[in-house]
């Protein structure tokens, strides 16, 4: 998996009046757990534009006070209003121990049924699975060139070596739908509007006369 330095510095006070201090002077508080410490530090907000806005998922060499852990992110808090980042929550990880982490979906090819009109539906743009650091991917690959119209790929069809896939087995993936379906059920809508138009037009007629 893709790696990215991050650096931040010990908070020396923790808080909710120094947080906001803090925020002020686009600076974000952040925690680092899961190891043998909660650790709270500061670093600067533009550096996550190149690690949260993007489908990209990175381990995050996180250097604290000289010191170098090796995290994911965990979870990140964002202001109601303005969506500027208000707190992130980092994980510390290990060579040894599994990690759950969400990883971004790469289609592969082009599909039968797109060829022959089909649509192609894509359900899942990332999957939860669990590895070890070393095995986790940057992408999961997945090849559509043999899908037909009416043809998916599910979490079950997908198997990897030493990566365990979290979602539901039967969850689609990916998908070619017939495009004269999707027609047919537009065509269907269209035509429900203009009876019910007409069938009010005719009731009015049925009104006006009444009242001649």
């Amino acid at each position: 998996m893709k790696q990215v330095s991050l650096s931040g510095s010990l908070r020396e006070n923790v808080g909710k009046k120094d947080a906001k201090n803090l925020r002020r002077e686009f600076k974000v508080p952040c925690v680092m757990y899961g190891g043998k410490e909660q650790i709270h530090f500061l670093t600067d907000e533009k550096i996550f534009s190149k690690i949260i806005f993007t489908p990209e998922v990175y381990i995050i060499k996180l250097t604290i006070n000289g010191v170098e852990h090796n995290t994911i992110i965990q979870d990140i808090q964002y202001h109601p209003v303005t969506d500027r980042i208000l707190h992130v929550d980092f994980l510390e990880v290990s060579d040894d121990k599994p990690i759950t982490i969400a990883v971004p979906v790469n289609l592969n090819g082009t599909a039968q049924g797109i060829l022959k009109g089909g649509r192609l539906i894509t359900k899942s743009r990332k999957l939860t699975i669990r590895a070890l650091l070393n095995d986790l991917p940057d992408v999961i690959d997945v090849n559509i060139s043999n899908l037909e119209i009416g043809d998916s790929i599910k979490i079950s069809d997908l198997l990897r070596d030493n990566i365990e896939f979290l979602d539901a087995p039967r969850n689609v993936v990916v998908g070619v739908r017939s495009a004269r379906a999707v027609i047919e059920i537009e065509d269907t809508v269209e035509e429900g509007a203009e009876e019910g138009a007409e069938e009010g037009a005719e009731g009015a007629d049925a009104e006006k006369q009444k009242e001649d």
